[in-house]
């Protein structure tokens, strides 16, 4: 399935554990993933992903590219493909404690965060943090 999404890993032996950012066009999905490389995230893919088997990677006339709105198309260093393990839609949170929730398509957890934030890029490490089950939550969004 193609996806219009941006996609960030934190790469590991196995490849990667990747997030995917979903939201309209002009929502910041971009400018999230640009903010997350800049927080020791690798590139997937910008603008489109390709997901097959919970692994996702750029189509291969994307691959590597970034597109910086004001600034224009970058070629930057990329994971061929990472395992997807959290779904972030871009917007304004409603709920100070989320209930979980999974991704009606890919069957991940899926949280809502606002790109504006300033810790959005520390929120969606601790959220894929959760994801992979390398940190407990007390309550909310990843709570059983």
């Amino acid at each position: 399935m193609r996806l219009h999404a941006s996609c960030a890993a934190r790469a590991n032996a196995q490849g990667g554990d990747a997030l995917l950012l979903l939201g309209p066009p002009g929502s910041g999905k971009s400018d999230m993933l640009l903010r997350l490389l800049r927080h020791g995230f690798s590139l997937v893919a910008d603008d489109q992903v390709i997901i097959e088997d919970g692994q996702a990677r750029a189509p291969e006339a994307l691959a590597g590219l970034l597109e910086v709105r004001g600034l224009g198309l970058f070629r930057l260093n990329f994971l061929s493909t990472a395992t997807l393990r959290l779904v972030i839609t871009l917007g304004r949170a409603p709920e100070r404690l989320p209930s979980p929730r999974r991704h009606a398509l890919l069957d991940l957890p899926e949280i809502m965060l606002d790109p504006a934030l300033i810790s959005a890029p520390e929120r969606a490490a601790l959220a894929l943090d959760a994801a992979c089950g390398r940190i407990t939550q007390l309550a909310g969004a990843f709570t059983l």
